[in-house]
């Protein structure tokens, strides 16, 4: 495939993104406008809340100014003065994420994957800044430079990924250079201990970090099933209808990813804030005010027993990914897959991996939800980056070790050779 061909593609697929993205908000709004305001507002205000949303959900800042009816309304101190929201909904940012894997495998397999990535972040810039452009008004504007920037970006990471995985993928059914391209081709220019330290840690660290996420979701999923009742009561006592209603739904689906993440740095023992002062985690929970949404009946009303056992959850994934991993980071040429502190080393990248995707994602849920005490919101990176590293790092060691321990798991071919080598020739009869 050309490169003008891949770039076309790529952009296509980055269009794409962003019209599935813009119509998801879009829907319900105009559900909104036609049902509840029966058509008498005017239309672009619901088409530059669309713009305001798509942006904030790729983590453009959103400078708010209420009018002073609106802001006596809220009750909330500060809320008569500009404020931003920086908390993103991750939600939108994910339908893009998916866009740009399926970009960057597309394109790595065609062996231009930097081609790929590129057009569909310009197109993204393109689409940030018409949107930033056009949104801006005085009671709600988008940071422009962000609006060019961040839409790109968060395809860029998307494609990033979806190339990478293809790269491993060819490596694995043994493509050769020409075809898999120059991802490939770096990949297999590293050194052989190297090569296999990244793989393991990756393997491990990735797989503890969204091994977390998914507990996170199932405990999400239970909280929200067990506290239905609250969240019925919340949405009846907002009087929104059946149009408004779906709306909050929308809009709930949308933070959801953001509430999973919260609810990880819940288990890993930070929790997060709600609010300036408040704080949500297993050994207590502080808050003051909080919206009447009804996904907030999922909060709990205090600290759980025993929370500190919640931690055996990153510690076994990091001991299952380790002794997976390890038999095939034993098989590396190189002499020091043997040695005794491999296992160490082992267990550190996958403690880098996990503890950076855990605290990039931790960092980018929280932020700012409006003024006063709600500018603080969500967990604290630092923390559920250095707790999840740490706890990995115990449980890939332990998994390492016993991965090491087991007949021929720690052998590589090379010690194997040098074995058979060293063997004393039969004598003949």
């Amino acid at each position: 495939m050309s490169r003008t061909t891949v770039a076309l593609l790529a952009a296509l697929e980055a269009a794409l993104a962003a019209l599935v993205g813009l119509g998801v908000v879009l829907v319900p709004l105009l559900l909104l406008w036609a049902v509840h305001f029966g058509l008498t507002l005017d239309a672009s205000i619901f088409l530059r809340a669309t713009a305001d949303i798509w942006l904030l959900g790729h983590g453009v800042d959103l400078t708010v100014q209420l009018d002073p009816v609106t802001a006596e309304l809220t009750g909330v101190a500060g809320a008569a003065e500009p404020f931003v929201i920086t908390a993103a909904p991750l939600g939108l940012a994910l339908i893009t994420t998916l866009f740009g894997v399926r970009l960057g495998r597309r394109a790595a397999g065609s062996g231009h994957p930097y081609i790929g990535a590129l057009s569909g972040g310009v197109v993204l810039a393109a689409v940030g800044l018409l949107l930033g452009l056009s949104s801006g008004v005085p009671a709600a504007t988008p940071s422009l430079w962000q609006s060019i920037v961040l839409p790109g970006v968060v395809l860029s990471i998307g494609a990033a990924i979806g190339a990478v995985a293809e790269a491993l993928r060819a490596e694995r059914l043994g493509r050769a250079d020409a075809t898999a391209g120059p991802l490939l081709a770096r990949w297999r220019a590293m050194p052989d201990f190297a090569g296999a330290v990244v793989v393991a840690g990756v393997r491990t660290g990735a797989g503890a970090a969204f091994g977390v996420l998914g507990a996170a979701a199932v405990l999400v999923a239970v909280l929200v099933a067990a506290d239905y009742a609250t969240m019925i009561g919340l949405s009846q006592a907002l009087g929104a209808g059946v149009d408004g209603g779906i709306a909050i739904t929308a809009a709930e689906l949308a933070v959801l990813p953001n509430a999973v993440i919260w609810a990880a740095s819940w288990m890993l023992g930070p929790g997060f804030a709600f609010g300036a002062g408040s704080t949500v985690s297993p050994t207590g929970t502080v808050l003051g005010p909080v919206p009447g949404v009804p996904l907030l009946g999922v909060l709990p009303p205090e600290g759980a027993s025993l929370g500190i056992v919640w931690l055996i959850v990153p510690l076994v994934l990091g001991f299952a990914g380790a002794n997976l991993s390890w038999p095939r980071f034993a098989t590396a040429r190189d002499a020091r897959a043997d040695a005794w502190w491999a296992p160490f080393v082992v267990a550190a990248a996958a403690a880098v991996v996990c503890g950076i995707v855990l605290g990039l994602l931790a960092w980018w849920s929280g932020g700012a939800l409006g003024p006063g005490r709600l500018a603080v919101t969500g967990p604290d990176p630092w923390a559920v980056g250095g707790i999840a590293a740490a706890t990995v790092f115990l449980g890939a060691v332990a998994g390492a070790f016993t991965a090491r321990a087991m007949p021929r798991a720690g052998r590589s071919p090379r010690s194997d050779t040098d074995a058979e080598a060293s063997a004393p020739e039969p004598v003949a009869p």
